[in-house]
């Protein structure tokens, strides 16, 4: 697959996008084991768990919807245990883990590691 980028595009964002094509070919998520997608803004943290099969978010948490005084790795971590929690009230226990092209390591490790303490296993 090829992709166009405008001319303003930086390259740090163009190498993340390739990076996340590249992840996406080898990561699907089914009905039974679906995909834990993360995303990191400058500020916040998104993450979604979706059903490739069907073509559709089954639920999403965000640092927004959090009320925390905390900010950084702490807040990624609490964003990973809601959305682990709210997947195990769907009976949701496994995932595949989908970085979506950001490097495992700070916020992106850290939500990791919260959905890993509230229960969910990938």
């Amino acid at each position: 697959m090829k992709l166009k980028f405008g001319k303003h595009t930086s390259s740090k964002q163009v190498a993340r996008l390739t990076k996340k094509i590249r992840i996406r070919k080898k990561v699907n998520g089914t009905d039974v084991r679906p995909r834990l997608c993360v995303f990191r803004s400058g500020k916040h943290m998104y993450a979604q768990i979706i059903d490739d099969v069907k073509g559709h978010t089954v639920l999403s948490a965000s640092s927004l919807v959090i009320e925390s005084d905390k900010s950084g790795k702490d807040l990624a971590f609490l964003v990973g245990q809601e959305v682990a929690k709210m997947a195990i009230a769907k009976n949701i226990k496994s995932v595949v883990f989908d970085r979506n092209g950001f490097i495992y390591h700070g916020r992106v490790k850290a939500l990791a590691d919260g959905a890993r303490e509230a229960g969910l296993s990938f």
